[in-house]
């Protein structure tokens, strides 16, 4: 497995593998690698011959008061993970590599990044759209894999893509839970024991607002049981419970077809978020 730290280096080695008629996956991470990352290489390398994962903690996609300090890094340790999966390449570019002295170009999508976690996280969208669209322009890969845990950052990474004439085919990947249904993160680290044991109930409480909303429920109804649910499990605070169109994000009225429920809430020092389909 080649550990690769400029882009220089990246993107010759993408294309060599291209040049040689192969085609490339590229599975952009912040790394504190877990299963749910580990799933996204082995997709990768189903729907491609090389897989690159990328570690990269990104500065622009963190608030002022947010864990970019703090956040697990295990840099050896996600190295001897990747390696396991079968992964070709791990890019690891410093902040110098990915922006210089005098960078000043930011990538924003506009309308779908205005909900959810960007209401939640101003320029946190403005972060990650720029800091895929270097990553798909220094490598060029033929396809990219992101995790459906965060289904809206899919949605916007994929407008993205498009819009800017990217030519690398995006895919989601399942999201992948623990036996209790906790969604994988890199974040459940900070965890302690105790809010181990609640924060399933994050998962259980979407679970039944699906399934209220399936009986008849109005899905704006179904959604404050929720919230209730979920702060009285034991949450601090829930940032929001929405069940919204999961193809233009706008609210949803009603039962219909591809409709989603997304969450984020805060439990401890933890800020989680999950989506399932209604």
């Amino acid at each position: 497995m080649d550990v690769i730290r400029t882009k220089a280096a990246l993107r010759a080695r993408v294309a060599q593998w291209q040049a040689a008629g192969e085609a490339v996956a590229l599975t952009p991470t912040m790394g504190a690698v877990h299963e749910g990352h580990l799933s996204l290489v082995r997709l990768g390398l189903e729907r491609a011959d090389r897989c690159v994962a990328t570690i990269f903690v990104n500065p622009r996609q963190f608030g002022p008061n947010e864990d970019f300090t703090t956040y697990p890094r295990d840099e050896e340790g996600d190295l001897a993970k990747f390696r396991s999966a079968g992964c070709d390449a791990v890019y690891i570019p410093d902040p110098g590599q990915m922006y210089g002295t005098d960078y000043k170009t930011e990538v924003t999508v506009t309308d779908i990044s205005d909900v959810m976690e960007g209401a939640s996280r101003p320029g946190f969208f403005t972060g990650v759209a720029t800091v895929v669209s270097k990553l798909l322009i220094q490598s060029l890969p033929d396809i990219a894999i992101f995790g459906e845990k965060d289904f809206q950052q899919l949605a916007v990474i994929r407008t993205m893509a498009r819009d800017l004439d990217l030519p690398t085919e995006i895919l989601g990947a399942p999201t992948v839970r623990e036996a209790d249904g906790l969604a994988l993160s890199s974040r459940n680290a900070y965890l302690t024991p105790r809010e181990r044991e609640i924060a399933p109930s994050l998962h259980r409480a979407m679970i039944a607002a699906a399934e209220s909303v399936r009986t008849g429920a109005a899905p704006h109804v179904a959604a404050e049981q929720a919230k209730r649910d979920v702060l009285a499990a034991g949450f601090q605070q829930v940032a929001y419970i929405d069940i919204r169109s999961q193809d233009t994000f706008a609210p949803a009225e009603a039962l219909s077809e591809n409709l989603r429920i997304f969450a984020a809430a805060t439990l401890g020092s933890c800020r989680l978020i999950d989506n399932i389909a209604v």
